[in-house]
């Protein structure tokens, strides 16, 4: 299986999974979602137009991650692709299909919802499988027993999937991302409501990072202006003093830094749930980090603090751990 694949569809975190009727509104519906910020999308295989809108798709926007679903036949798995599909998706495992598609060299994720299904997948050699139907299959309580027993097997859960539980799944750390429509409502593409679409998919996005504010860090020239400036908030604003070994909070929203900390000014510290899929989000967008900055979980490898490259305003921005 493609580490690369997985790795791109882990920074994504949220793959849209859509019904395309009529093949013209593919490329529409997919400059939507890339506006919205999720430059993928799962086709499925439900309709004749799938190939077709996954190739239109994949002409217009060849970066974007498209992949087909719902396939079923070794047949289908030709016409996806030969429609330029990145991955391939399936409700269940079928090890004919599922061979053939591994056979082409494609990634491939097959459904599964028991153990079973998994010994089976683990036995063609896959290291991530879907999960589905994810909540009436028991949801992430199902999930997380049936995965304990098999060491580094990931999972795309789909199939119930929504704003409400989404982040839930997500910070489940076999979850490598989650299947989701109720961005791509049918009557949203059937009725052409792209604006509409890209507003559903920038809130799906908002809710899966939980970007928010932490503090303002302010330089100053040593602890004795650092207390001073404390102190006055304290005294203005009600706000107690707390000493760090370089620096001293007023409440917690502000951090004077007792001498130049990052920044010219100073320093914004912006929490988020996921630091590494933030960063690719804003990579995407074209703006770049200061990797010297990066530090990562001890433990899992991950970031947890990073500070973009450039600064707004003589400040210093980060992004931090939740």
């Amino acid at each position: 299986m493609n580490k690369n694949m997985m790795d791109e569809l882990y920074s994504i975190g949220l793959i849209p999974v859509i019904k395309i009727e009529n093949a013209e509104d593919a490329v529409p519906l997919a400059k939507a979602l890339i506006d919205g910020g999720l430059p993928a999308a799962e086709i499925t295989f439900r309709t004749s137009a799938a190939a077709e809108a996954i190739k239109n798709i994949t002409e217009a926007y060849p970066d974007m991650l498209v992949g087909a679903g719902t396939v079923l036949t070794t047949e289908q798995v030709d016409a996806a692709i030969a429609a330029g599909s990145k991955f391939i998706v399936s409700p269940g495992l079928n090890p004919k299909v599922t061979a053939y598609a591994l056979s082409k060299g494609v990634t491939m994720l097959p459904g599964c919802s028991n153990p079973s299904d998994i010994e089976a997948a683990l036995e063609l050699g896959l290291k991530t499988v879907k999960f589905f139907p994810a909540e009436a299959a028991g949801g992430l309580k199902m999930l997380k027993a049936m995965a304990a027993p098999y060491g580094q097997l990931t999972f795309m859960p789909t199939g119930g999937i929504n704003e409400e539980n989404l982040l839930d799944y997500l910070k489940f750390n076999k979850i490598v991302a989650c299947g989701g429509s109720f961005m791509v409502k049918d009557e949203l593409i059937k009725e052409k409501k792209w604006d509409e679409i890209t507003l559903l998919t920038k809130n799906a996005v908002k809710k899966m990072l939980g970007l928010e504010f932490v503090h303002m860090g302010i330089n100053t020239d040593n602890k004795e202006e650092a207390e001073r400036g404390a102190k006055l908030f304290e005294m203005l604003f009600g706000m107690p003093t707390r000493e760090t070994s370089k620096s001293i909070f007023a409440g917690e929203a502000f951090e004077f830094m007792c001498g130049k900390g990052p920044g010219k000014c100073g320093h914004i510290a912006i929490r988020t749930n996921f630091v590494d899929r933030a960063m690719a989000y804003y990579k995407r967008m074209g703006f770049e980090f200061d990797m010297s900055t990066l530090q990562c979980d001890a433990k899992t490898g991950k970031p947890k603090v990073v500070y973009f490259k450039d600064e707004v305003c003589g400040f210093g921005i980060h992004l931090v751990q939740k």
